[in-house]
């Protein structure tokens, strides 16, 4: 026997429906899109710090921004502007991040010697 999916976020008092895309988190678009960019401002925040970031955190990331994705796909033939906005900020957010994660730790060695 299958667990049932929550068929509402699992917010305190939200009544708001899970999307197709978002039933892995439990949560509805809105309450999704305030945690991701939560995640999102805190590693941007240490990698701007010069602080470490757990690879795990970024593999979450990763996750979110497949999740917005999937959730554009899905919603593409009735678009909330409000929320389609909030979730292309977050991509390019996320792509941010990835290009300075990608840019500030890349150790360049001296070349000793030419073969």
């Amino acid at each position: 026997m299958t667990a049932a999916v929550p068929r509402n976020c699992l917010k305190f008092e939200c009544t708001n429906s899970i999307p197709p895309a978002l039933t892995g988190f439990q949560l509805c678009l809105q309450h999704f899109l305030d945690e991701a960019f939560v995640r999102s401002d805190q590693a941007l925040g240490r990698c701007r710090e010069g602080r470490w970031v757990d690879p795990g955190c970024l593999e979450w990331l990763l996750s979110d921004a497949l999740a917005v994705i999937k959730n554009l796909e899905e919603g593409a033939d009735e678009p909330q502007p409000e929320q389609r906005d909030r979730m292309l900020e977050l991509l390019l957010l996320l792509a941010n991040l990835h290009e300075y994660v990608a840019h500030h730790s890349i150790r360049i060695e001296p070349i000793t010697s030419l073969r």
